[in-house]
């Protein structure tokens, strides 16, 4: 089985991931260049005031603040709810804070979290977060916050169900204790609902929504809460290292991307379910999908260990053998991300074209066919 020489022309490469890739849109780096400027750390920069203000409307939160990042949005608002060194945030165990933010909050903040089991659609027993909560004794942390993450990144997109949400926001209120919402991919949340991003965060007293995460944008996020929040939050950002000056150039971004692309995911939620069934059609040995589970832009594909790995599918999605170019028509590289330790993660986002998913699909047919005629399965 030869492979293509990878100095030819004519490759097609799809990278699928993560929706973090992107290029901005043409429209997109024009806003950029035309955004008027101001020194944002004095609050002059009239371009971040105002997406400032259109996060805080969306979210139906009384303000809003720009972060360089997710993580640092993240900090920030965990550092705010719990200001004593010794205090508790309960989250899941799956859940983007505790597995990808290199214990941040425990590193800087002097937090400690206490894992609650993420079940399969990123949601938690709530019971069991009632169990969970310290009571006052000098041998344990104080509680001081709960955490959720929507869409749940390693639950594979999964949305949060509104109604989970309200039982959970009744039961932080009873339990005295502030919700945290990591909204990273919330647009993708509230484009899957068909319901407007205030209805999903009506009970968190804050929300970091990402703005180069499915939206386009280069970088960028938003933390919302109450006013008073926001100024503490702000404080934060400044210790931190994230108070920057004539941001506004890529806070432009983040507006245009609100605009114009936010209104887009619903495509991008299509292509994804169409690439899960036609995998689900091939009745395949080696790998299969969860079709129920599949609800924005991220894709889990599983990997029957007794065939193959998730390395060892992204890496031949990534190569273009001989055969497969005259079988396909195209020479198609196909990136993709080994995710656990059973499952490869595609996520689409707005620069993979229709005809990329066609070719996508064409790609995956044939290889998963090469893996199963490889095993006899």
């Amino acid at each position: 089985m030869g492979t293509v020489d990878k100095g030819d022309e004519g490759y097609v490469v799809v990278d699928m991931r993560s929706d973090t890739i992107t290029q901005p849109s043409q429209g997109m780096k024009e806003a950029m260049m035309s955004a008027p400027l101001g020194d944002d750390v004095f609050q002059e920069d009239p371009t971040v005031l105002a997406l400032q203000d259109k996060v805080a409307k969306l979210l139906g939160k009384e303000d809003a603040l720009f972060v360089p990042t997710g993580t640092m949005g993240n900090l920030i608002c965990v550092l705010n709810h719990c200001r004593s060194r010794g205090s508790e945030v309960l989250l899941g165990h799956l859940s983007h804070i505790h597995i990808y933010e290199q214990g941040g909050i425990s590193q800087l903040g002097g937090v400690h979290p206490r894992t609650l089991r993420n079940l399969p659609d990123g949601t938690f027993s709530l019971d069991e977060l009632k169990r969970f909560v310290r009571k006052d004794d000098v041998h344990l942390p104080v509680t001081e916050l709960v955490c959720i993450e929507n869409t749940h990144n390693v639950a594979g997109g999964r949305v949060l169900p509104l109604i989970w949400l309200q039982a959970l926001g009744v039961t932080c209120k009873d339990l005295g204790l502030p919700l945290h919402m990591d909204g990273a991919r919330l647009m993708n949340a509230a484009a899957a609902l068909q319901v407007p991003a205030a209805r999903i965060v009506e009970h968190c007293d804050s929300v970091s929504l990402c703005l180069s995460k499915g939206l386009g944008a280069p970088v960028g996020s938003v933390i919302a809460g109450t006013k008073d929040f926001i100024i503490r939050a702000r404080r934060l950002r400044k210790v931190l290292g994230g108070g920057m000056r004539q941001v506004g150039v890529i806070a432009a971004a983040g507006i245009y991307a609100l605009d114009h692309v936010a209104p887009t995911l619903v495509r991008d939620h299509a292509h994804v379910k169409t690439i899960a069934q036609a995998v689900a059609d091939i009745g395949s040995k080696s790998m299969y999908v969860d079709l129920k589970g599949v609800q924005t832009n991220i894709l889990l594909i599983e990997c029957n260990p007794d065939v193959l790995s998730p390395a060892q599918l992204s890496a031949r999605m990534a190569q273009v053998t001989e055969e497969e170019a005259s079988a396909i028509g195209q020479k198609v590289i196909a990136r993709m991300l080994p995710m656990t330790d059973t499952a490869v993660r595609l996520v689409i986002h707005c620069d993979v074209r229709d005809e990329d998913v066609a070719l996508v699909i064409s790609k995956l047919k044939y290889v998963i066919k090469e893996f199963d005629n490889s095993k006899g399965t």
